[in-house]
């Protein structure tokens, strides 16, 4: 049996809206990665604020608290780096997703008018082929984003960890 463009005109109809809305899926980790870069910005705050503390009134109480800061101090720099290390590949994995939605966007459009003006004809497989690596851009800028969102959302969770260990230490 012979499938025609007519046929399979709404599974076209589906990949290009499905790629054209990949467009948006940066949405998906753009807030991940605002948070993880606010709370690593409080953290330091908050890490300032402990660091003149008035209370510490003895030379040892100010000392021990000094040592106390410079500990959690290093802590937070060692998680800036391996995040700063991130920051980068997280970049290009943004980009990644633009160009893997804007290349599947073209090329499900396309199929889907290709498919308008060859209604009644029959579909090569390399048009089948061609429409199913459309959806795989559209699955893989998912997983770029979902990797990309639970990854900052990983580094947020420890820098919190340190700023309650902060707040119950310090």
């Amino acid at each position: 049996m012979t499938v025609m463009w007519g046929d399979f005109q709404a599974v076209v109809q589906l990949s290009a809206g499905l790629n054209v809305a990949i467009l948006s899926f940066v949405d998906i980790s753009l807030p991940a990665i605002k948070e993880r870069r606010r709370v690593f910005a409080k953290a330091r705050q908050e890490l300032d604020i402990h660091r003149k503390n008035p209370h510490k009134r003895t030379k040892n109480d100010q000392e021990s608290h000094a040592e106390a800061v410079g500990l959690v101090d290093r802590q937070l720099f060692d998680l800036w780096r391996e995040t700063s290390a991130f920051e980068s590949v997280e970049d290009s994995l943004m980009k990644s997703t633009g160009v893997l939605g804007f290349l599947g966007a073209v090329l499900s459009v396309g199929l889907l008018w290709y498919s308008a003006l060859h209604y009644s004809e029959p579909i090569s497989f390399m048009a089948e082929c061609l429409t199913v690596i459309s959806f795989c851009s559209l699955i893989g800028a998912f997983l770029i984003n979902f990797f990309t969102a639970s990854k900052a959302s990983h580094y947020a969770k420890r820098c919190n960890q340190l700023r309650e260990h902060m707040r119950t230490r310090l």
